[in-house]
């Protein structure tokens, strides 16, 4: 189990104990209460479900378990806050003067804002917000978007965005700059997509991560899911849609799902772009990379925080040079001062490489 919940990006990793509380999951900042969705509660700064308060979980002091403190550790999963931003680095991607940023930045260096009526979206330096279409699928919710303007005559290109851990897509298409684990970047994400023309469909998981590394994919829910859902997106059920030019990108749990569009559903996918995420079946520290990988892989953007503890960048080294070796285009973008996080390069990065193929 500890080696299974590891891929949890949103986990609170508790001291002494070798593994999790699983059902504490950090959802967003606050002050008092009201700042939380409901049926969760504000304790020490952070929205806590499936516990009365950080002090109730297992482990922490006073609660009966093992040592150690049970509050998210945000500064081990995130970089430097404002005015302490080292510039981005990638050992095969930005070239001189091609400079990234801090992933948990708080003020952009160029916001990124469009005039009312021109944009889904709207993005400023601490805020930024979509418009969306909520449709239940299969009992799950995927929340989805297409373009402004009308739809290309072979429909639009269209990018699947899986979710990170715990953060589902009822939450990841408004909110400020505050949001854990670069969660601001993930709108400004999907802002780009939009208006680089893309459709964005972001379905949610069964439950708090995708089953991709979990034993015996092949018997989860998630695969009677994804052809359902690809079937429907080439049904039209989510607008006019181009499947000649689908792409899938996600964080942590949803970076191992983007890798397992390439490893179990073949063909579907002309790009990818993984961010803080390694190979399909990987699970932190527990990384076998296949010696075969698929022929037709698609090409893969890596983005990856430096000091990421969940999913160790060395993982993410490894299914690089794995693909490199069988000849299979891949980009690596690291930013040094970030942890467990979209980094703040992310929205032009990951639209690019999708405009590129």
């Amino acid at each position: 189990m500890a080696a299974r919940m590891w891929t949890v990006g949103v986990l609170v990793l508790v001291a002494g104990t070798g593994g999790c509380a699983p059902e504490a999951k950090s959802r967003a900042f606050c002050v008092v209460d009201t700042d939380c969705p409901a049926k969760l509660v504000c304790d020490e700064g952070v929205c806590w479900a499936g516990a009365e308060s950080a002090s109730d979980l297992p482990g922490a002091a006073g609660s009966g378990g093992a040592g150690g403190s049970a509050a998210p550790a945000r500064d081990a999963e995130s970089s430097d806050g404002p005015g302490d931003e080292p510039d981005a680095t990638s050992d095969d991607a930005l070239t001189d003067g091609e400079a990234g940023t801090s992933g948990d930045a708080l003020t952009p260096e160029e916001p990124f804002e469009n005039p009312p009526g021109e944009s889904r979206c709207q993005i400023t330096e601490t805020h930024a917000e979509c418009t969306h279409n909520d449709t239940q699928f299969m009992n799950r919710l995927v929340v989805w978007q297409v373009p402004l303007g009308e739809a290309p005559a072979g429909g639009w290109p269209t990018v699947v965005v899986f979710q990170g851990s715990g953060f589902g897509p009822d939450v990841t298409w408004a909110g400020d700059s505050s949001l854990p684990f670069g969660g601001f970047h993930q709108i400004r994400v999907q802002a780009a997509l939009l208006d680089h023309g893309f459709a964005v469909i972001a379905p949610a998981a069964d439950g708090v991560a995708w089953a991709t590394n979990f034993p015996n994919y092949e018997g989860s829910s998630d695969h009677l899911f994804i052809p359902a859902l690809l079937d429907a997106l080439e049904g039209g059920e989510f607008g006019a849609l181009d499947m000649q030019r689908l792409y899938a990108t996600g964080i942590s749990s949803g970076g191992y799902m983007t890798s397992r569009m390439a490893v179990t559903y073949p063909g579907h996918f002309a790009a990818l772009a993984i961010q803080s995420g390694s190979y399909a079946s990987c699970s932190n520290v527990l990384c076998a990379i296949p010696a075969d990988l698929p022929d037709d892989h698609p090409p893969t953007l890596f983005l990856h925080g430096q000091n990421d503890v969940a999913v160790p960048i060395a993982t993410m080294q490894a299914y690089d040079a794995a693909l490199k070796a069988q000849g299979t285009e891949t980009k690596v973008v690291i930013d040094p001062a970030v942890g467990h996080g979209w980094l703040k390069v992310a929205p032009e990065e990951i639209a690019q490489w999708f405009m590129d193929h």
